[in-house]
């Protein structure tokens, strides 16, 4: 009897055709392999006259030898907030190319899981995202879309020094040796995936607003006239209407890059975005997208509708609202893919994994610091040592007179202004350990 060979073979697709990113779950999707024309074939950094390795420099705007003191400019053009937007369609998706352009190499880390672009020159045995030396290294897979678009680095090696010293040595209640801790002045430069959304949104809601209304009454009892407040609740509805231009959503995923940490970094200047070429990696590290474009609109979406909420809310004359409910809907919908810079560094300190960045356009820069704990309990216990004295001083003088009352009213004022203000500082030092 034959056999049936749609159940003894499994079914592979027609040649040249790969598989892209679906947005229905479950479903896989096949397309056309793109062409890849000689200039996205993958190049190596060499020197023209010494054949030395060849890195991007910040301070000159270009890629240097360091031995010779060649220098060539990028072949880039800065488009800024011109840059093109891609539509959500299957075509767009297939059309575009994959891997970086140039020979690069994956440092996969078997601590944390994540995988990080390095040129084939660098020689690292540590995780920069969890200070992990359980590392080893793979082959660069080219299955990943090339991002469109970058922001070079403007803020150089030597200049980070500084803004993390003046970092380190603000607040008094981390430990003393932190400031001196030669790691956080030994920043790595990488190139982050971001996806950036364009979308207009008009959103529609419907509410009971209250409106306060003052009524005076006699009241008889009391033979005086009285004031009181009430609330008239009535059924409104309203619209508004946002232009979301260049919404952010980071690539990464939150095991290996603090996204509290990364927001604080935020605003990035659109205005500096260039057509991204392979030039700009020379030296430095990268990450491809972890999070994938349907997932990262997802979000985008969640967040925008939040935003659309507030505005909402705005336009409503009175705070009193009850039983509200909105309608957003999206359209214009556009999205691209690109690479910020971020200065990283991940050090250990009593077995913690904390992470610091600086904003490689700008110079923000934002981290986790270590607390002396022993210095927020010993401040708490100083705020609150004079309420509780005077307390204690006033007891035994009730027995003597009515003076212990006045010590007595003090120290509860001053118990109670020490437990507000040891709130207030406890809550910023679990702020500086927040991941």
């Amino acid at each position: 009897m034959p056999t049936n060979q749609s159940h003894s073979q499994p079914w592979s697709p027609p040649e040249q055709f790969v598989l892209v990113e679906s947005s229905v779950p479950g479903v896989m999707v096949y397309a056309p392999q793109p062409e890849t024309t000689k200039s996205d074939r993958a190049k190596s950094f060499a020197c023209p006259n010494c054949g030395a390795n060849i890195t991007y420099d910040v301070s000159a705007g270009g890629v240097a030898c360091e031995y010779c003191g060649h220098i060539a400019p990028v072949k880039s053009v800065h488009v800024g907030r011109n840059a093109e937007d891609f539509e959500f369609t299957l075509e767009t998706l297939s059309q575009s190319n994959r891997g970086w352009g140039t020979q690069r190499q994956i440092l996969h880390c078997d601590s944390c899981g994540s995988d990080l672009s390095i040129s084939e020159s660098t020689l690292t045995t540590t995780c920069l995202f969890c200070a992990s030396n359980k590392v080893n290294v793979i082959t660069s897979l080219e299955e990943t879309l090339r991002p469109r678009f970058l922001i070079p680095f403007t803020v150089t090696r030597d200049q980070t020094q500084k803004i993390a010293s003046q970092w380190l040595g603000k607040g008094w209640y981390h430990p003393d040796e932190l400031a001196r801790n030669a790691i956080l002045r030994k920043f790595v430069g990488i190139y982050l995936p971001f996806w950036t959304f364009d979308t207009q949104v008009d959103a529609r809601w419907r509410a009971q607003v209250g409106y306060e209304k003052t009524e005076r009454h006699y009241n008889a009892r009391e033979k005086r006239w009285v004031t009181r407040t009430r609330i008239d609740w009535r059924w409104e509805n309203g619209k508004t209407h946002l232009n979301i231009d260049d919404f952010l959503v980071s690539g990464s995923h939150q095991r290996h890059i603090s996204q509290l940490i990364l927001k604080r970094l935020y605003p990035y200047d659109m205005n500096g975005l260039k057509t991204y070429q392979p030039d700009y990696l020379a030296g430095w590290q990268a990450q491809a997208y972890e999070v994938t474009l349907t997932d990262a609109w997802a979000s985008a979406k969640k967040a925008i509708r939040e935003k659309a909420k507030t505005a909402c809310h705005r336009d409503i004359p009175t705070h009193h609202v009850r039983n509200f409910s909105m309608s957003a809907d999206f359209r214009d919908e556009s999205w691209r893919y690109i690479l910020l810079p971020v200065y990283l560094a991940a050090y250990k300190y009593d077995n913690q994994v904390y992470q610091v960045m600086l904003n490689g356009q700008t110079g923000a820069i934002a981290g986790q610091k270590p607390i002396a704990w022993w210095k927020i309990w010993l401040a708490i216990a100083a705020m609150l040592a004079p309420g509780t004295l005077l307390g204690l001083i006033g007891l035994p003088l009730l027995l003597v007179g009515g003076v212990g009352i006045i010590a007595i009213v003090l120290g509860i004022i001053l118990f109670v202004l020490g437990i507000i203000f040891s709130f207030i500082l406890y809550n910023k030092a679990r702020e500086s350990e927040a991941k």
